[in-house]
């Protein structure tokens, strides 16, 4: 058992055990005794938490007398919605299911981290390279729909006679976007993790909540760049060539 596993991790590996081996030996994993890891328990929690919000959210739904948590994600939505058109264009409204998704579930797992007994996901290259490949792939999609295999002139570069350079260029620069986006947010909320739980042994109260308060900060500007880093790949894949 391993010695940091967190309290709802060691409830999964004792009572679910044989179900989450039952989903790694899909993937040729061998039994082990504990098959649930921490990143992976904690991505459920979030997934679970953000259905039940959600889920109460919406039979609350009043055009008329707006709650004030339907209001809190009206400004969500108007800003995500408002980004999109900003970066995507005047079609940037059709992608806002995704740029939601993505931003709300990075936000709360980078965030979830600040509840005592819990930590962030995102702290663990694994998810992070989980959103990044999901970004990779639907911007990918998004232009073969708008293009058709036209898209694949978006790698050949302008000039047909330079297309023997500009493809391997152009396929690097794609494949290193999905590890940007893994390093770059992984790096900030394990960098950011590890600080705060060192002043948080080290001091007792003031402190600790200062630098809870720059993880919070560094929490939301992540997922926001996520996000924006989302747009502009989804603008690029979709703009057709005129």
């Amino acid at each position: 058992m391993p010695e940091s596993e967190l309290w709802i991790t060691k409830l999964f590996n004792e009572y679910l055990a044989g179900v989450g081996n039952a989903l790694t030996g899909l993937v040729g994993k061998p039994a082990v005794a504990h098959p649930w890891a921490d990143f992976v328990v904690m991505q459920i929690v979030v997934v679970v938490l953000l259905m039940v919000l959600f889920a109460l959210l919406r039979p609350r739904l009043s055009a008329d007398r707006p709650s004030s948590f339907q209001q809190v994600f009206e400004l969500v939505y108007d800003f995500i919605n408002g980004q999109a058109e900003d970066q995507v264009g005047h079609d940037g409204h059709q992608f806002v299911p995704y740029f939601g998704t993505i931003f709300i579930f990075i936000l709360v797992s980078n965030l979830i981290g600040l509840i005592p007994a819990f930590e962030s996901p995102t702290m663990n290259a694994p998810v992070t390279c989980g959103c990044a490949l999901a970004t990779f792939f639907y911007y990918h999609l998004v232009g073969l729909e708008a293009n058709g295999f036209g898209y694949i002139k978006h790698f050949m570069g302008p000039l047909w006679w330079l297309a023997w350079l500009m493809t391997p260029i152009e396929m690097v620069s794609h494949l290193a976007r999905p590890l940007s986006l893994t390093v770059r947010l992984y790096a900030n909320m394990f960098a950011g993790e590890q600080v705060t739980m060192v002043f948080l042994k080290l001091t007792f109260f003031a402190v600790p909540v200062i630098f809870m308060g720059l993880h919070l900060f560094v929490g939301l500007i992540q997922a926001y760049i996520f996000m924006l880093l989302t747009m502009v790949y989804v603008a690029s894949a979709a703009a057709h060539e005129h």
